[in-house]
């Protein structure tokens, strides 16, 4: 089982990924930091919330054996129905309920999918543990106080069992993806360790023989 949060590190980068979870390196910068603020307020097991007839569960242990992929959620919201297929009980509280997970981030929204790809899991786990199907979930940035619903297609399941598929592959086999410099990079804590600029540098090997043994006429 490899850690849910790590899907949305692989689909940022899936050097920075073998870095955190192979190599066990990490760093902590701005973006880091204020995303841990974020989930010390977030992630309060003991905490639910009830807003009319909805109810908020927070870091609830998911799991999916499909997936490989263990983690906890941000938040669940418990939306009450009549209805028998797709619902779920809770043993705390009366009723059928549809869970809508709901995963926050400190920024705002991105235009690659790897926070997209970490709720898509998410709900694949609670699907897989209730034997249920859930139509939607959302994302919440903090940065611009605004949520975002995504509709769970099946599409969008076959990306995560795609990445996920990759990332046990690259466990197994202890495999650390080449480095190549994007403009991301310079958003990325771990820059110093990785040092994609030096992909772009001739190895060794090759400078030895353009500069020391290269024939002369």
């Amino acid at each position: 089982m490899l850690m849910l949060s790590g899907i949305q590190h692989f689909v940022f980068c899936p050097r920075q990924w073998a870095l955190i979870h192979i190599d066990q390196q990490w760093a902590e910068n701005v973006l880091t930091t204020e995303g841990h603020i974020l989930h010390q307020h977030v992630d309060d097991p003991a905490y639910r919330q009830k807003q009319n007839d909805r109810i908020t569960l927070r870091s609830v242990s998911i799991a999916s054996h499909e997936l490989g992929l263990y983690g906890v959620t941000d938040a669940i919201e418990l939306i009450p129905t009549d209805e028998c297929a797709n619902s779920m009980t809770h043993p705390k509280y009366k009723g059928r309920f549809i869970p809508y997970p709901i995963e926050y981030k400190h920024g705002h929204h991105k235009t690659n999918d790897c926070d997209m790809m970490q709720l898509v899991s998410q709900v694949m786990c609670l699907e897989e543990m209730y034997d249920i199907r859930i139509p939607a979930a959302a994302l919440f940035y903090w940065q611009v106080r605004r949520r975002e619903e995504v509709s769970i297609t099946e599409e969008l399941r076959n990306q995560a069992r795609f990445y996920s598929t990759e990332m046990h592959r690259l466990m197994n086999q202890q495999l650390l993806p080449r480095a190549v410099q994007t403009p991301k990079c310079s958003r990325c804590s771990l820059l110093d360790i990785c040092m994609p600029q030096s992909a772009n540098v001739p190895s060794a090997d090759n400078y030895l023989n353009l500069m020391l043994y290269e024939e002369t006429s």
